[in-house]
């Protein structure tokens, strides 16, 4: 099996396709749903603004999308549902307000994401911190107008809530990770924080994707094996490109993990072991999706590009 590092680096054109109109589409809901510069008060929906529109991936949203179409198309609908946008949306708030959080000075103290300043060093520290709880009620009202059946929209609800909660979830996971600074980090340990602190929300993104189109009980369940396993490898992969990536690269301060003595992969395992896991967490998330033949071709596109990334 081929390793992380010799996979192909070049994306498939259809790969790099779904990616650029996955974020454009997620852009513009975006730009909808947030309040405008001129809202008052300014200061916050700026803040918020600078944050979201800092140049993210939007991979937590283009795997809401796939995994919708590969959900509808299996079932014989639409190839994408209308209004999963929102849906991408909101989870992208969710994960900007952690990011704004997690860089504030009692946590990681970081002055730079996605290669512009953290918003607390933009904004302040009182005004980032209002920003990331405005922008958890904001993703939180979004999906409580969502445009499907509102037994569906509550299962949303609840699955992207319990994700970024304290058991298993993303708050959870934070808080592993914090507790486990400057001491020895096991298997154990830093396969429970990165199942909870990044991997809850790259799961859910494919569940809740997957919902909204209509999944039944048996695709969920695919949905979720195959997000666990998506979710531990781009966690893994991040942990090793924060020791061999500058900080240019990144768009965020390099080597911060090893700097604080962060329970993460390559500390447990190196750093080709780490690439050889993430290959194969990838490869066995491609095997459960299986029944989906061509339908989920998308979707594990992406899901390749989460190990195959450099950035």
């Amino acid at each position: 099996m081929a390793t992380a590092s010799e996979s192909k680096t070049t994306l498939p054109a259809d790969v790099k396709a779904i990616l650029r109109e996955g974020a454009e589409r997620t852009d513009a809901a975006l730009e909808r749903l947030l309040p405008s510069v001129s809202q008052v008060p300014i200061s916050i929906h700026g803040a918020m603004r600078h944050s979201v529109f800092a140049g993210g991936k939007r991979l937590r949203p283009v795997l809401v999308m796939e995994a919708a179409r590969t959900i509808a198309s299996s079932h014989g609908g639409r190839a994408t549902p209308d209004g999963v946008e929102d849906v991408g949306a909101a989870i992208e708030m969710l994960h900007t307000y952690s990011l704004i959080h997690d860089d504030l000075p009692a946590l990681d103290n970081d002055d730079l994401r996605r290669g512009k300043p953290t918003c607390h060093v933009a904004f302040g520290e009182a005004i980032a911190i209002l920003a990331g709880d405005a922008l958890q009620t904001l993703a939180y009202q979004t999906l409580a107008n969502l445009k499907c059946e509102p037994e569906r929209t509550v299962e949303i609800v609840g699955l992207v809530a319990a994700a970024t909660g304290t058991v298993e979830g993303m708050i959870g996971g934070q808080v592993l990770d914090l507790e486990g600074e400057h001491t020895k980090p096991t298997a154990e340990s830093v396969a429970a924080i990165h199942r909870a602190k990044t991997g809850a929300l790259i799961r859910v993104s494919i569940v809740a994707g997957g919902v909204y189109a209509g999944a039944r009980a048996e695709d969920t369940q695919r949905l979720t094996e195959f997000g666990t396993k998506a979710g531990l490898a781009f966690q893994i992969v991040d942990d090793v490109l924060d020791m061999t990536q500058d900080s240019e690269h990144l768009g965020k301060t390099a080597g911060k993990d090893v700097a604080s003595d962060k329970a993460t992969w390559p500390a447990v395992f190196g750093i080709e072991r780490s690439r050889q896991d993430a290959a194969r967490l990838i490869a066995e998330a491609f095997t459960v999706l299986e029944p989906y033949g061509a339908a989920a071709e998308g979707l594990k596109g992406v899901a390749r590009y989460l190990v195959d990334r450099t950035h």
